[in-house]
């Protein structure tokens, strides 16, 4: 039996459904998590931000939350964002993981 690659099970996704679990696997690094969940948060903060005080915090937001999560993919996990493959159901998985990380459902 063969095993596909990791671009092979990327490609096959019909529904985020089906794409989690693969999104799981890829954040495993407690300190990728971490930073996930941090630029997401961070993510929120800039949208509230922009919508109360001043447009260019919409600007920021894709910036602070790209940024901290691709640092855990790239040093701490030592793989490509699916963001690359997958943005939408990348996005989403991003504020599924911070949603279970700040409701308990998954730890920090």
């Amino acid at each position: 039996m063969t095993t596909a690659t990791s671009r092979e099970r990327q490609e096959r996704y019909r529904s985020f459904a089906a794409f989690y679990p693969f999104y799981l696997t890829e954040h495993v690094n407690p300190v990728s998590r971490r930073l996930h969940v941090v630029g997401t948060t961070l993510v929120v903060v800039c949208l509230a931000m922009g919508a109360l005080r001043d447009w260019r915090f919409f600007l920021a937001a894709p910036l602070v939350g790209y940024g901290f999560a691709w640092v855990g993919h790239f040093v701490f996990e030592k793989n490509r964002p699916a963001t690359f493959k997958h943005p939408l159901y990348s996005l989403m998985g991003d504020f599924r993981l911070w949603f279970e990380t700040l409701t308990g459902r998954r730890k920090f």
